[in-house]
């Protein structure tokens, strides 16, 4: 389906835990004096979940998998790369068991796609295909103020924490909320830092001025550095309070990843109601009557609430005999377009619009060329829908979606 202007960005991932992929056995590579030096190339045969593993034997964050392959013994590191380019790439140091095993955990920040092999002397495996990492066990809740476990010492304020939630998702509006409040000695320096729980690092640090004694002080958070966007993951905000003395009193111990903690994601699932992916035929690529199917359908009653699955500008909101009413949507932060399709009726946003992840945008409907309920969803790599780009399978990006929301 198609109009004058039924016009963006890149690559998902198929939902499997092991795969064969195809690489040479060696590489070679020029030594200082002129000559061949052998490195060997590693190749994936198998990827599984070995231990701390989620249902079904699936991997999440905080389990340990293990790879099973060709020329494993020089291996030293693991890159899980994610599904939109380097920004969401986790690399962990890795020890090779032998020639054909290795073993790693899977950190908390990764998310599902491809793993990648690297030796000490230089070897890469061609990337596996795609492997499927659940979120990790959700953080304590921890939404209502409450006195911090410490550390404190003698003369430093007393602190009362919390965190609104334990899910948030990047561009969604409202962010993340932590709250505190002070009372005993008055705070001379304050200190809220936000830590990634992939490697400890502080990502984000705010010093509240002229904070009052007993009284409820709040900062938010968007998933955002700057203009770029945090990596999806578990994170915790620590705040450090000293008092004029310099004694000081923090929320958490370091290391603590559980105290005022919560998951980031990059998503939302857009349907927010029963739902289900349909048969073969809804299929990205299936047949249609002179192209072919360039999304997926998820079918679901007519009138349930839709979201945007990532925040951005709206590019198109118009009417199309086939595509029914439909919206676009440049995925802020990313390389994708979003195209939302058979909306029951014109989506409140205008082109040119921010709008944010996780705010409606209209409910699923049967308009246009549509055999029964349901949203087709689209995915356009760069530079955009109907502008160079083009489209790909969205199915694994949906499912891990659906995973998590």
């Amino acid at each position: 389906m198609r109009d004058s202007r039924l016009p963006a960005k890149r690559g998902a991932c198929a939902l499997i835990l092991c795969a064969a992929v195809a690489a040479p056995s060696a590489a070679s590579a020029q030594s200082s004096g002129g000559g061949s030096v052998y490195v060997a190339t590693p190749k994936v045969a198998k990827v599984a979940c070995l231990r701390k593993c989620a249902s079904k034997h699936r991997a999440r964050g905080g389990s340990v998998i293990k790879v099973v392959g060709t020329e494993l013994s020089g291996v030293n590191q693991l890159t899980y790369m994610g599904s939109y380019g380097s920004g969401d790439n986790v690399t962990v140091r890795v020890r090779a068991g032998s020639n054909s095993r290795v073993q790693a955990r899977v950190p908390l920040g990764a998310v599902t796609g491809p793993i990648e092999l690297t030796t000490a002397a230089g070897g890469h495996s061609a990337p596996s295909k795609p492997v499927l990492i659940l979120p990790p066990l959700a953080p304590e809740p921890n939404p209502e103020l409450s006195p911090v476990p410490g550390p404190r010492m003698s003369g430093a304020p007393s602190i009362e924490t919390g965190t609104s939630r334990t899910k948030a998702y990047i561009d969604a509006r409202p962010g993340v909320k932590f709250s505190f409040r002070l009372s005993g000695a008055s705070p001379a320096a304050l200190k809220v830092e936000l830590v990634s729980a992939t490697d400890g690092t502080v990502v984000k640090t705010w010093t509240p001025q002229d904070v009052p004694a007993d009284q409820v002080q709040s900062i938010s958070w968007n998933g955002r550095l700057g203009r770029a966007s945090a990596r999806p993951g578990r994170y915790s905000f620590r705040l450090t309070a000293a008092s004029a003395d310099g004694s000081e009193a923090r929320s958490s111990q370091s290391g603590d990843m559980q105290r005022d903690a919560f998951d980031l994601y990059d998503h939302i699932f857009p349907i927010r109601g029963p739902h289900n992916f349909g048969n073969s035929g809804a299929r990205f690529g299936a047949g249609r009557a002179g192209h072919i199917h360039q999304g997926q359908d998820t079918f679901a009653k007519c009138g349930t609430r839709m979201v945007a699955a990532r925040g951005g500008r709206v590019q198109f909101k118009q009417y199309h005999a086939a595509a029914g009413h439909y919206i676009v949507i440049d995925g802020d932060g990313t390389d994708v377009d979003y195209v939302y399709m058979h909306l029951d009726q014109p989506s409140p946003f205008s082109a040119g619009d921010r709008v944010y992840t996780g705010q409606t945008i209209g409910a699923v409907g049967d308009s246009g060329n549509a055999d029964g309920c349901h949203l087709h969803f689209e995915m356009w790599s760069a530079p955009g829908w109907y502008d160079g780009g083009k489209p790909f399978d969205p199915l694994p990006s949906l499912q891990a979606w659906d995973s998590w929301s």
